[in-house]
């Protein structure tokens, strides 16, 4: 069962969602209003997959996914927005959210992306990536620019695999190797490259051409 955290300051809003996750079995483990509200309820519940507003009082979602990621990096955090080019799901996403839904989404895409980054996935299609890459470049920031040269040839292959979607599982199944070492692969080439999650380390796989959304 999927454990879910819905974050948006419309109660009816959350209401709808709730319904229709627990109609389809997954489990709603709480429900903030505010993005201060967001962080205390995922430090305290460790959620599956947190559905994050992104305009909300006190504290927004963009900044609210930034504190909950530094608390644990590996949360998973699809932001909703009303704007396909939304700047600040751009951030978010840089911060390391796993990508975003549309509010107006029907419930099949809804519980597609739910189901698909609670299995590991980021939703990292081909226009995100690139708008966040140039995001990057118009606002003169940078991945780390140390070169893959540095890894080795399974570290890459595991790379270019997280690039294109495959959660740690899928990973392993393919390169006959457990998850654990997938986890302690992936967390010495997010050290050798400076990166501080999957997001980030697909989006400078995609960079580097290690890996494409085609």
């Amino acid at each position: 069962m999927i454990r879910v955290l819905l974050v948006d300051d419309h109660a009816l809003f959350r209401q709808g969602l709730r319904s229709l996750l627990e109609s389809e079995g997954m489990r709603v483990i709480g429900e903030a209003a505010n993005g201060r509200e967001a962080i205390r309820y995922a430090a305290d519940t460790h959620p599956d997959v947190i559905l994050m507003d992104i305009q909300m009082p006190e504290l927004d979602g963009v900044k609210a996914t930034q504190s909950i990621l530094e608390i644990d990096p590996n949360a998973r955090v699809i932001m909703i927005t009303m704007y396909r080019q939304d700047r600040y799901v751009f951030e978010a996403v840089k911060a390391g959210a796993r990508g975003y839904i549309l509010k107006d989404a029907d419930a099949a895409t809804l519980l597609d992306a739910i189901n698909r980054v609670a299995g590991g996935e980021a939703l990292l299609d081909a226009d995100m990536a690139q708008n966040v890459l140039d995001d990057f470049r118009d606002k003169r920031e940078e991945l780390p620019s140390e070169k893959h040269a540095d890894l080795n040839e399974r570290e890459t292959m595991i790379l270019k695999l997280l690039a294109q979607g495959f959660s740690n599982q899928d990973i392993a199944l393919r390169l006959d190797i457990s998850e654990k070492t997938v986890r302690n692969r992936l967390s010495e080439i997010f050290t050798k490259l400076q990166l501080n999650n999957r997001t980030q380390a697909a989006l400078y796989a995609i960079r580097e051409g290690i890996a494409n959304l085609d």
